[in-house]
């Protein structure tokens, strides 16, 4: 009988020891370091950041959003957990990546989140200045919003989209023939069809090749195309104005602002539509982790979306009924800046001045 006991007792023994190791078990266990708050799945991950970020106290974001795009999210964020500051520093992707390359390099840590465009989150994730996380939103989004780590992490996600197709002046050219990127080969488009050299232009340069080929873009040398060294919504205004009769460079957003007001202007998605993507990311050390960790999952939430959205922005979880083009997609960054540089260069080959 003793020895029964002493057996039962000893197999008891070994099963709480195992256990104890167990993954069951370890998961109880609450995150507090940047990694594993970022990793962290629980039921509880919202109330445990949030009791973390109050006690932080406030959330450094840098961005390259401008005007309300940043600061509508601010104030629902800072509404929605008060008590947690939000500290925003913006600047343009060029000089936002020269302050984080600096601060790192100084290993002097004030970032606790960075929402900017893809070739900058690009450059980051090379340099292996980025911190892999999760967020209950990502289910809603698409497997192209996200950049893929180990373990089911992510490095960052698509949080808003613009989109830029062909801006029509409905006076000067008709739009119901108008349907994809051969018909921009149509007579009535000559000398009528413009372009922004800024990244805009490229970008169109490389989204049709992509879609038709090169050749068919030498083709368009044909249609008298001409250049214009100003913004994407300066080409919109000339559209509106019938200075241009067409451009494929002309965001959405821009083309529908125009359109409300009055201008005879419409917008139509070609084969292939490039986005423009923002993006949020986790640095390799965040100073609030909590607080940084909470503002991820805040921007991917349906209640930043629909802030987006309200301002013209587009959101990856949602289809719009054209096949969006991530210049960026399959590149790296010195990838991304040579084929940049090849498109620049056709567009010039084929236009004028």
């Amino acid at each position: 009988m003793r020895t029964r006991i002493e057996g039962a007792l000893s197999i008891a023994a070994v099963t709480v020891f195992l256990s104890i190791g167990s993954p069951a078990v370890s998961q109880t266990k609450k995150p507090t370091t940047l990694a594993e708050l970022a990793a962290y799945t629980g039921a509880d991950r919202e109330q445990l950041l949030l009791a973390g970020a109050r006690s932080e106290g406030k959330v450094v974001w840098y961005t390259s959003l401008a005007g309300a795009s940043f600061k509508e999210p601010m104030k629902a964020f800072e509404a929605k957990y008060p008590g947690v500051k939000v500290e925003v520093y913006r600047s343009q992707n060029s000089d936002l990546g020269k302050r984080i390359m600096t601060e790192n390099k100084a290993k002097r840590f004030y970032m606790d989140a960075l929402e900017t465009t893809l070739p900058l989150q690009k450059l980051l994730h090379e340099d292996k200045m980025m911190t892999p996380f999760t967020s209950p939103h990502l289910t809603r989004y698409p497997d192209i919003a996200k950049r893929k780590a180990d373990k089911g992490l992510y490095y960052w996600a698509v949080d808003r989209e613009s989109y830029s197709g062909l801006a029509i002046n409905k006076t000067s050219i008709t739009a119901a023939r108008v349907k994809n990127y051969e018909d921009l080969l149509r007579p009535e488009f000559k000398g009528k069809l413009g372009f922004a050299i800024s990244e805009t232009g490229p970008r169109a340069i490389g989204a049709m090749i992509t879609a038709k080929g090169e050749e068919f873009v030498r083709k368009l040398k044909s249609q008298e195309v001409s250049l214009h060294a100003v913004s994407g919504r300066a080409v919109a205004d000339l559209v509106a104005s019938g200075e241009l009769g067409a451009s494929p460079t002309v965001f959405r957003s821009h083309a529908s602002e125009i359109a409300a007001g009055g201008a005879p202007v419409t917008w139509i998605p070609m084969d292939l539509v490039p986005t423009n993507a923002g993006a949020v990311s986790l640095p390799i050390s965040a100073p609030h982790p909590h607080a940084a960790v909470l503002l991820i999952d805040f921007m991917l939430s349906p209640e930043v979306q629909a802030i987006f959205e309200k301002g013209q922005q587009g959101s990856p979880a949602k289809d719009y009924g054209f096949k969006r083009w991530y210049p960026e997609e399959g590149m790296n960054s010195e990838q991304y800046d040579k084929a940049s540089t090849q498109w620049e260069k056709l567009l010039r080959e084929i236009g004028r001045n």
